[in-house]
């Protein structure tokens, strides 16, 4: 029986250290080895797989999760099932941090996507009729980002236009009676043909085939605090390996590649 129990402690160990050599590979090889990165699907993750040449130059082998919604990257990089995520803005963040207790840190900016309004019941936003339905995002960074992009347009007037977590109860004037309906942001372009106007986050409406500069009625400056961000956890952000993937994604090369293939849609942020 000693023997027997000798032998398979022996073996669970080398199970245990196994799985931990596994789970550690970019630092057990120096800040080289595999990357495993979270990502939108456009344009999030084109911008990945156009920089991993360049990365498994320098011994990196990125790896693209990917992900249709908002709240899993965030989780899996905290719990440490991926290394890094690229889809997210500063507020959406740091309200997601606060909100769940959860280890996010900016890394780098790379790029802006202005949010953008559409319609299939209208081509302009003069022809929104009173009670017309708009559906915005539902998280609160992007809801009061939405309700700021209204109220710039006159459609509605907030207590504070700069505030960045605006809500429904912020809103003093309504005059065209609008009912806004809170919805998850993934949700929107789908919902186009039952509400009247929707408020859409750029990488969902690129995967819905909408082009921002010449579909949306009205589009958010691109002057804003919403540049998409390279966002690790504080255990690993200085780490050989994300450090070399904040410098590819903000290379002269990725510059010229945002810059030609979405032509404006969305725009480099350094």
């Amino acid at each position: 029986m000693k023997k027997w129990a000798l032998a398979f402690l022996s073996l669970s160990l080398v199970v245990v250290l196994g799985a931990c050599g596994n789970k550690s590979e970019t630092e057990s090889n120096g800040g080289n080895g595999t990357l495993r990165v979270g990502a939108s699907p456009e344009p999030h993750s084109q911008i990945l797989e156009h920089i991993k040449p360049a990365l498994e130059k320098e011994g990196i082998k990125l790896e693209i999760v990917e992900f249709t919604d908002y709240v899993l990257p965030n989780k899996q990089l905290d719990q440490k099932e991926i290394d890094a995520n690229f889809f997210q803005h500063k507020p959406y963040m740091e309200g997601e941090a606060k909100k769940g207790g959860l280890d996010l840190v900016e890394v780098v900016a790379v790029h802006i996507e202005p949010l953008g309004a559409y319609s299939k019941k209208i081509k302009s936003v003069d022809e929104l009729k009173d009670g017309a339905v708009v559906a915005i995002p539902n998280d609160p960074s992007n809801a009061g980002r939405a309700l700021s992009l209204m109220a710039k347009q006159g459609l509605i007037k907030l207590e504070d236009e700069n505030k960045l977590e605006a809500t429904a109860k912020d809103i003093t004037e309504n005059p065209k009676n609008l009912q806004i309906k809170e919805v998850e942001a993934a949700m929107l372009p789908r919902m186009l043909d039952e509400m009247d106007m929707a408020i859409i986050n750029t990488n969902y409406a690129l995967e819905a085939d909408l082009d921002p500069t010449k579909d949306s009625l009205f589009i958010e400056d691109k002057d804003n605090p919403y540049a998409n961000l390279l966002v690790a956890r504080s255990d690993n952000k200085d780490s050989e390996a994300i450090q070399k993937l904040a410098k590819a994604l903000t290379s002269e090369d990725v510059k010229k590649f945002i810059e030609e293939e979405y032509k404006g849609a969305i725009v480099p942020a350094f």
